[in-house]
């Protein structure tokens, strides 16, 4: 089906499908107060989702467009799951989140059929495809709405990236034990294959087509590519749960590197944030052979997994992402703490071993989601671990500086 005959389909008012906040419903919730994050974004009072202003304006989304879009959805009046949260509309229509981002992305797919070159169109086609990825966070299983607007986002994804510098392969890597995932490998030009490889880990409301930015900027111009898989239960890898053995996936993924022609899988590195820096941190013990160095960016390894007074303070949302990964869409508050435990690093018996595989991690001052001691346990973990502070202000100029020292970290290891 062409891209426009999917969103034709997607526009057709509907008014029955599940309103994303309503669909994990936890026996007890909590209402943290508001709070800003440098890779989450902020919680607003009024709002259901965080507002992800500095993630989305780096991946290419302008301030201005953003303000337009949640002015749209603040301004509806028809019914609302909670009448207290603007981003709550019931139903596929105006005002409706999924609805609101996705009509943006469909106008920046009608600019890219109208487009004079095929450089412009394909950044017109990749505009899209952010836009869409917008319209279906934080991508709760079972929102259907959602799973469409990530269909979108895939399809206009793979309209941009042929028009754009580099080359994108689609790779079917098979799963022992159930359905095969598909991961996007993006090749630097200018230099020739087989390439040093950085496997990207991404954060739990995130999704693989949200990383073409570190690509093109800061991975392309030192020769080298990367390959980005979903996390489970999202994307590609929507059939996987989440478990305890949570590089699952990504260790599959190494393992058939070998098996990839134009991945130098002699020199590949993994960078994980969020939750995704737990993936790269459980590979750089379980996968040390196959790995030159791992990096991290505000690493969720152990802190916020176990600290009950730390779960109360970050929003709803996340938490409601994580009950969503888990499988435990109905668990209450005391059942869904006792799992997250079990995803810690450090109780899995991991961190706090030395392990031979290069860390780096970054974090940013009295980070609710990673405190300091966080990454410091990553770093101190590592026979060659690097600690990076990151100043909070200015908030983009830092978070550029912060990936320019990453990136510049895993060139040399990769070398």
């Amino acid at each position: 089906m062409s891209p426009k005959n999917l969103s034709e389909e997607l526009f057709k008012p509907r008014f029955k499908h599940p309103e994303t906040s309503s669909l994990v419903r936890r026996l007890h919730h909590h209402k943290p107060l508001p709070i800003h994050s440098a890779l989450e974004g902020d919680s607003h009072a009024g709002w259901y989702r965080m507002i992800n202003r500095l993630l989305w304006t780096w991946r290419g989304l302008p301030p201005q467009e953003i303000s337009e879009v949640l002015a749209r959805i603040a301004c509806s009046r028809v019914e609302h799951t909670d009448e207290q949260l603007l981003d709550t509309v019931v139903g596929y229509r105006g005002g409706n989140w999924i609805y609101e981002w996705s009509k943006q992305g469909a106008l920046w797919q009608q600019k890219a059929a109208e487009a004079a070159t095929d450089e412009e169109a394909g950044q017109c086609w990749l505009h899209a495809a952010n836009l869409y990825g917008v319209a279906g966070y934080p991508h709760l299983k079972g929102d259907e709405l959602a799973e469409q607007a990530q269909l979108l986002a895939n399809r206009a994804y793979e309209q941009a990236t042929p028009r754009l510098s580099g080359e994108l392969k689609e790779l079917e890597f098979a799963i022992p034990g159930g359905n095969p995932i598909v991961g996007f490998l993006h090749m630097p030009p200018g230099v020739s294959a087989p390439y040093p490889t950085v496997l990207m880990c991404g954060s739990l409301d995130s999704l693989q087509t949200d990383h073409y930015r570190l690509f093109h900027d800061y991975l392309a111009p030192r020769g080298i590519a990367m390959l980005t898989i979903d996390m489970p239960s999202v994307g590609f890898s929507a059939k996987w749960k989440l478990t305890q053995d949570a590089s699952f996936l990504h260790q599959q993924v190494l393992r058939q590197l070998e098996h990839v022609a134009w991945v130098d899988h002699t020199r590949v590195g993994a960078f994980g944030y969020r939750f995704g820096a737990n993936v790269a941190v459980r590979l750089a013990y379980l996968e040390a052979p196959r790995l030159r160095a791992v990096a991290c960016l505000g690493p969720v390894v152990h802190s916020l997994l176990c600290d009950p007074v730390m779960q109360d303070r970050v929003p709803e949302m996340y938490m409601d992402v994580l009950a969503s990964r888990l499988g435990m869409a109905t668990a209450s508050d005391t059942a869904l703490r006792v799992e997250l435990n079990r995803y810690s690093l450090k109780l899995q018996g991991l961190l706090g071993r030395r392990c031979p595989t290069p860390m780096l991690s970054g974090y940013w001052p009295n980070d609710l989601f990673s405190p300091e001691e966080e990454s410091k346990l990553v770093v101190n973990s590592s026979a060659d671990g690097k600690l990076m502070p990151i100043a909070h202000s200015p908030a983009m100029l830092n978070f550029d500086k912060a990936l320019r020292d990453i990136v510049e970290w895993l060139a040399k290891r990769l070398a």
